[in-house]
């Protein structure tokens, strides 16, 4: 029994601001609860007044590892802040963000969201030039890049731009570091006077910038971060770009360009917070959309629609208004049960979803129900989630999911399971739906997906859906497979 859910995991949640006269930690640690949602494993905030840089990071959530005690003594006026889930590196202190060490330009921190595909190549020409490694992230591997000298890596990529606005040398060491990384990265990074905020060439994974009343910027990977701290929301950052908040301001300079962008499709599914502004357009209109072209595609003869609380809310709402079915609450969400630390007896392990959920009869009983459900991984929950609602009275349960089967593992960030653990990359629709007992199952489809989130934004900026239909962004190193059994079967795709 996991008390999460069947949902992927996403890495990391990422935020930085630049504000003399303002509590700079106490901002961060605002930001990094909005962004909870991304990453609840382990969180840390580095500040810097200038002359130092003061640092706190610890095992749990935001609000388990900071109080007033230890935020206090993170004086400054930027900082930047992390949460995290583990992907590369394991669920360890010694691999909580941000890292921080201290170069012969003054402090360096870094704060990363995402996965890099050539980490082994990039650890190893490290170890050779004799730089000692702590922890096993790819967050250490970024900060010892920039820190390292121009020999280590070529200094033919160590050159200043002319036409640059800040021409400086953290911006030059980031450039750079475009040039040898690759894979997914959104950085926030401390340096002893400004705070930098880089997206990878590929845009997938996300960034935003936002405005304080009074004076200083924030970044963050979420708006719903800039909203919770009263800041107000600029723009999202394009794709390859570095920004570098300081005393001037914001300045502004294009890092490697890829031919075309591929954010992370899953940010619409299921990782964003609904409130937040993504593409130009709100995440819950998005959801809706998926769930209007759900409706369309794979309706059912039933009496309600129930969304799985609270991922799956939008979808249902928008099903519901497709297919003219009423929409009512059919669960109700422990919303803490999957926050604590402390695992279940043996007697409660045997509750299973009951933990988490419970039925609202009075809504359910004698109804046939269509039940949205924004994703299926694994399928470890499904066939419980069917039986509760089978046990809550539901006379016949219909489940529809608002993305395509998940066939696919992911190597740029998210914790995707691997081909063996995947169920649909294992059975059919038809046997999926016999495993979890259902009445009947259905996804939306690829193309219907897509033309949703079209439909909402007006326009088609790239994106990556790689766990969806196996055509991935980047190629797929060898080693980033979890054994030769599922590299066999990616090959196999492949040949497909």
């Amino acid at each position: 029994m996991t008390f999460h859910e069947d949902h992927p995991r996403e890495a990391c949640g990422v935020f930085g601001v630049y504000a003399p006269g303002r509590d700079v930690a106490r901002t961060t640690f605002f930001g990094l609860y909005a962004l909870q949602h991304r990453g609840q494993e382990s969180a840390g905030i580095v500040t810097s007044d200038g002359r130092a840089a003061y640092s706190h990071k610890g095992m749990g959530l935001v609000a388990q590892v900071f109080n007033e005690e230890n935020l206090s003594p993170l004086k400054g006026h930027l900082a930047i802040g992390h949460t995290r889930y583990s992907t590369t590196g394991s669920s360890h202190i010694r691999n909580a963000q941000p890292t921080l060490i201290e170069t012969m330009y003054g402090p360096l921190a870094v704060a990363h969201n995402g996965n890099l595909t050539n980490a082994l190549q990039l650890r190893q020409r490290l170890l050779e030039r004799g730089v000692g490694l702590s922890s096993t992230t790819d967050t250490e591997l970024v900060t010892q890049i920039l820190a390292a000298p121009p020999e280590v890596w070529g200094s033919d990529i160590f050159q200043l731009n002319p036409d640059d606005p800040v021409p400086d040398r953290w911006m030059v060491r980031i450039r750079a570091f475009q040039e040898i990384a690759e894979g997914a990265y959104s950085l926030a990074i401390l340096t002893e006077d400004a705070v930098y905020a880089v997206r990878d060439p590929l845009g997938l994974r996300p960034l935003c910038l936002g405005e304080l009343d009074g004076g200083g910027y924030v970044i963050a990977s979420e708006t719903c971060a800039l909203m919770t701290i009263g800041a107000k929301f600029v723009r999202e950052l394009e794709a390859g770009e570095i920004l570098r908040l300081d005393r001037a301001g914001v300045s502004s300079v294009r890092g490697k360009q890829a031919p075309k962008e591929a954010l992370c499709v899953f940010e619409y599914v299921y990782f964003a917070r609904p409130d937040s502004v993504m593409g130009g357009e709100m995440i819950h209109l998005v959801r809706q959309q998926m769930g209007r072209q759900l409706a369309i595609e794979a309706s059912a003869d039933a009496d309600i629609v129930v969304g799985v609380p609270d991922s799956a809310t939008p979808h249902a709402i928008g099903f519901a208004q497709q297919s003219g079915l009423p929409y009512t609450e059919g669960l109700t969400k422990n919303r803490y049960i999957g926050r604590t630390f402390i695992q279940p007896d043996d007697n409660l392990r045997k509750q299973g979803i009951n933990l988490k959920y419970n039925g609202l009869t009075a809504n359910l009983k004698g109804k046939r129900v269509i039940l949205i459900d924004d994703s299926i991984v694994r399928g470890n929950t499904a066939g419980p989630m069917v039986q509760l609602m089978r046990d809550s009275g539901a006379s016949e349960v219909h489940l529809r999911v608002a993305s395509p089967p998940v066939k696919h593992p992911c190597f740029m960030g998210v914790d995707m399971a691997t081909y063996r653990e995947l169920i649909a990359n294992k059975y059919d629709i038809p046997s999926i739906c016999a495993k979890i007992g259902a009445d009947s199952l259905d996804y939306l489809s690829l193309p219907g997906m897509m033309s949703a989130i079209r439909t909402v934004l007006g326009h088609d900026a790239g994106y990556c859906n790689a766990c969806f239909s196996g055509v991935y962004p980047i190629t797929i190193p060898n080693w980033l497979f979890a054994d030769e059994r599922d590299k066999t079967i990616f090959e196999a795709k492949l040949r497909v």
